[in-house]
């Protein structure tokens, strides 16, 4: 069957299942697809106490892309932690210093947070005196106004 210079490629073609060949274990779907509708079906039937302990751990232990087919003891490819760079390293400590001092700052050991606290105390102080003061005015002219009228 001769198609000329241009061949139509096999993803261009799309076949669907039936509800036949779904029961008759026939479709054309890749096997993967197999496998896991299978582990699917397994799963509610293996429920109980020791195997779903069991279970997740083997989810778990699974491995990605050619890991998971192939056991390699490669000293290489175990996980190191990764070096920081120096400007990396300093912006991290920097940012973990000011938290320390905000840390310090709130709780007041801080010799700005100890300033500010003075000139508060000091703000305060002159505001209950200047309250005292006015009550005090307000006091003598009531007495001012009270001898006027009598």
């Amino acid at each position: 069957m001769g198609r000329g210079k241009f061949k139509s490629k096999p993803t261009g073609r799309r076949q669907f299942s039936t509800q036949e060949d779904l029961l008759a274990g026939t479709t054309t779907r890749p096997r993967s697809f197999r496998q896991k509708e299978a582990e699917n079906e397994e799963e509610p039937e293996q429920v109980s106490g020791d195997d779903a302990g069991e279970q997740s751990d083997e989810e778990t232990r699974k491995k990605k892309g050619t890991q998971g087919i192939i056991e390699i003891e490669n000293p290489n490819l175990v996980d190191k932690t990764t070096e920081l760079s120096r400007r990396e390293r300093e912006e991290i400590e920097k940012q973990k210093a000011h938290e320390r001092y905000m840390r310090l700052q709130e709780q007041g050991k801080t010799d700005q947070s100890k300033k500010d606290l003075e000139r508060l105390a000091l703000i305060r102080q002159q505001r209950a005196e200047a309250a005292k003061k006015r009550d005090e005015e307000k006091a003598a002219k009531e007495l001012k106004k009270a001898e006027v009228r009598k």
